[in-house]
């Protein structure tokens, strides 16, 4: 049997091919390269190749084109466990460390004490990660000098 081909109109092709030339992320320009290529005939194998992933890879983007048509492109969220902070406890992290610099225990133990929140240092870490902050460690102190 035969899969049914992807017929495409002129107006999803061209927003295919916008999203090839100037879509941000890399894997929503590839999906969108995966329906073009089915649009024109290529083989799930030939393309699976050409991209370097499974066959089962191209045949799913195929499936999701069909239900979903262009919202099948980008990343879906994705589950897990919802964020332990809210957007006040970042507003409350990123005066406290404007205001001073503290390590990430100190701030653990704050938002433990002040917040009322208990999360483990790494999740602070990731978190401060996201809202754009790195460490830096210092290799002379002032305080010490």
């Amino acid at each position: 049997m035969r899969a049914r081909a992807i017929e495409l109109n002129e107006s999803e092709r061209e927003q295919l091919q916008q999203i090839i030339k100037k879509g941000s992320d890399w894997r929503e320009r590839e999906r969108a390269q995966t329906i073009l290529m089915l649009a024109n005939g290529q083989t799930v194998i030939a393309i699976a190749e050409q991209q370097g992933v499974k066959p089962e890879a191209i045949r799913e983007r195929r499936r999701k084109w069909w239900r979903n048509g262009l919202n099948s492109l980008p990343d879906q969220p994705r589950s897990g466990a919802p964020s332990k902070l809210t957007d006040a406890h970042r507003c409350r992290l990123k005066e406290w460390i404007d205001a001073e610099p503290l390590n990430c225990r100190a701030l653990v133990s704050r938002l433990t004490t002040e917040c009322d929140v208990t999360i483990s240092a790494s999740t602070l870490r990731n978190e401060l990660k996201r809202m754009g902050y790195v460490w830096k460690r210092t290799r002379y102190s002032l305080k010490k000098a």
